[in-house]
């Protein structure tokens, strides 16, 4: 077992959050988030491959509410798919961020998003402040 860092060695969370501000967004930093969004994407596509099967298993039955719970079912199941397809396409284009180099800085400001809200939201695009101004503005335009 090596004790050095290699190129290989993933950084872990409090590695990260322990780091010199002058360490954020470096090529291991970046490596960390590449891999937990390719591990999140990873499973939701396993889980859209779990649904497709699912779905495909047509569990036909002639009674009417049995039918109707079924239904019931395949509905919130395309409904969660949906949504997990949407979260899809924000981590490809956050995975996308990090190879143009504009990953992890807020969109509006050009600021960092920081460590910490980057762990609990990798693709995020907007620092703190940023999102509680988008929300502010939201709710003021009845939104």
């Amino acid at each position: 077992m090596s004790t050095g860092i290699t190129s290989y060695d993933l950084l872990t969370e409090e590695e990260i959050l322990a780091a010199p501000e002058s360490d954020y967004m470096s090529p291991q930093q970046l490596d960390f988030f590449r891999q937990r969004l390719q591990e999140e994407k990873r499973l939701l596509l396993n889980n859209a491959q779990e649904t497709t099967t699912h779905l495909q298993d047509n569990e036909s039955t002639p009674d009417p509410s049995d039918r109707a719970s079924v239904e019931e079912e395949h509905t919130l199941e395309l409904r969660v798919r949906d949504r997990e397809r949407k979260m899809l396409k924000k981590i490809e284009e956050a995975i996308s961020r990090i190879g143009s180099g504009n990953y992890g800085y807020c969109e509006e400001t050009g600021e960092p998003i920081g460590i910490a809200r980057l762990l609990a939201r990798p693709t995020a695009t907007l620092s703190i402040e940023a999102q509680e101004r988008r929300e502010k503005l939201k709710k003021m335009h009845g939104g």
